[in-house]
């Protein structure tokens, strides 16, 4: 299986693209989604040249392997090997720079969806998986909860990853003539107030990743279209640079969780935070006893997050009117900074277990203490 050196998010990762060619392969799968939303095709990577805007441009795209299937994650050896680290996308993607930057000089396992990633750890076919949680201006990612409740993994660690944005196109073509621009949802949504102020008569479409979106476009030689991603998306892909830095905020950055097959020991001399997720077959009521159990134990809570029960959506109300008044039902995670070595922590787990009909830790892990800055021109190699 072909794999990527990853080095650091500031810029040990960069490979050339002749290296690329000659090594890219992504995971992929016929796992149907419950949640799937339409998405542009990603068709065969072809190369094109044309006159564009007078301009001859030439678009160079890798070339892929064809890419596995489910039925291919299967364990290789791990002898001597570096750490084979799973994330959602294509080179170029933000998430392969939080890969990079959680597992320095891992070997990085692109995956087509976020359920492969998951099941490419579950299978041996990689050490870790990192993906996206939440965003500081597009908010949740909320597929990758329910997959955390879905899928048995453990929450090893976490990484915030500064997000800058760039408007790209193929090389000649003028942001006046464009008339769509692609990305990820979340990368539309941090893009969506500056696409207005540019004055682009523009539609928008969501795919796959960022990256995938550079790519889509090289792969097809498109001259209407403009994708938003990372600057390394645009010189894997050809693509050039319209409008740099184009996040409707400079302080957007992207948390990233760590997962792996088993747990890591907690401990106490370094912050830790605890991930959780819990429910009670009698309604919401037990939300405010959740908390209760943390504020009293003087426990700070950082995330709070709903996603609705699969298991039991409504609930129905023995009242008067029998049968007519409904509730919709919950699942609650929640992030708390404690680690669940500290005596404090199991009091209020303790406690909690004892009002709730479900309790799962999803992981006690370090906190990603390292020091933030506003995404700048520096931080080109983050992409989603």
């Amino acid at each position: 299986m072909p794999k990527v050196k990853c080095g650091g998010v500031g810029g040990g990762g960069s490979i050339s693209r002749t290296e690329w060619q000659s090594s890219s392969a992504i995971l992929t799968s016929k796992v149907v989604s419950q949640e799937q939303s339409e998405t542009l095709p990603m068709p065969p990577v072809s190369v094109g040249v044309d006159h564009v805007n007078g301009h001859n441009s030439t678009a160079r795209v890798p070339h892929h392997q064809k890419p596995l299937t489910v039925n291919d994650l299967s364990p290789t050896p791990m002898h001597g090997s570096n750490l084979r680290v799973a994330y959602q996308g294509v080179p170029g993607a933000y998430s392969e720079a939080a890969a990079a930057k959680a597992y320095h000089n891992c070997e990085a396992i692109p995956c087509d969806q976020f359920e492969v990633a998951f099941q490419a750890v579950e299978l041996w076919t990689a050490d870790r998986a990192v993906l996206p949680v939440e965003n500081s201006l597009g908010g949740s990612i909320h597929r990758n909860y329910d997959l955390l409740l879905r899928h048995r993994l453990h929450i090893v660690g976490e990484v915030h990853l500064p997000v800058h944005h760039c408007l790209l196109a193929l090389p000649g073509v003028r942001k006046e003539l464009l008339t769509r621009v692609i990305s990820h949802p979340q990368g539309l949504a941090q893009c969506e107030r500056t696409l207005t102020k540019l004055g682009l008569n523009v539609s928008r479409k969501a795919v796959e990743d960022t990256a995938g979106a550079a790519e889509f476009i090289a792969a097809n030689n498109l001259r209407d279209t403009a994708a938003i991603a990372s600057a390394r998306a645009a010189e894997i892909y050809g693509l050039e640079i319209l409008e740099d830095g184009i996040q409707d905020d400079a302080s957007n950055v992207t948390r990233f969780v760590m997962l792996a097959r088993e747990p890591i020991v907690p401990r106490t001399d370094r912050p830790f935070k605890t991930s959780i997720v819990f429910a009670h077959e009698k309604g919401t009521s037990v939300l405010f006893k959740v908390l209760s159990a943390l504020a009293f134990r003087d426990i700070s809570l950082t995330k709070i997050e709903s996603r609705p029960n699969h298991n039991r959506p409504i609930r129905l109300v023995d009242d008067v009117n029998v049968g007519t008044a409904k509730h919709f039902e919950y699942m609650f995670y929640v992030d708390f900074e404690a680690s669940m070595a500290e005596t404090r922590a199991q009091n209020a787990l303790s406690e909690v277990r004892e009002f709730t009909s479900f309790l799962r830790v999803l992981g006690s892990y370090p906190m990603d203490m390292t020091p933030w800055s506003p995404s700048s021109s520096t931080s080109h190699t983050a992409s989603s």
